[in-house]
């Protein structure tokens, strides 16, 4: 029940930290981003190449390739603006990429500090 309140606890402030004006977004950790994404109201995307994906993702998490001229009108035609997007890409540079063109858009957006990468090596769950 603790870590369940904690849980809760850490959502709370996360969402009240990120409510900024747009061109910003929060960086959190593995760890950060497991609890935020146990809320199934929260969007995950992987920005990173469908090939990329389609090896290995995060559960739930669906693709749209930051790297696609269309990455913008894509991402508004999948997305629901309000809903929090929680993204990540294969280490982070991508996915700040992301993350920013996402926030100047209106979304609230947690972006996966150390990527996939990050995820995997915490022995976080993935699907193939």
């Amino acid at each position: 029940m603790k870590a369940f309140f904690a849980g809760i606890c850490l959502l709370f402030s996360a969402f009240v930290s990120c409510q900024q004006k747009g061109g910003d977004f929060k960086s959190i950790s593995t760890d950060e981003f497991a609890i935020l994404i146990a809320d199934p109201e929260i969007q995950r995307l992987d920005v990173r190449t469908v090939a990329e994906y389609s090896e290995e993702h995060i559960p739930g998490s669906i693709n749209v390739n930051v790297l696609d001229e269309q990455f913008a009108a894509i991402a508004d035609s999948t997305l629901q603006r309000d809903k929090p997007v929680a993204l990540y890409c294969r280490s982070g540079k991508r996915s700040k990429k992301a993350a920013d063109i996402l926030s100047r858009k209106g979304y609230t957006v947690y972006e996966l500090d150390k990527g996939f990468n990050g995820w995997k090596e915490a022995g976080k769950e993935t699907e193939k």
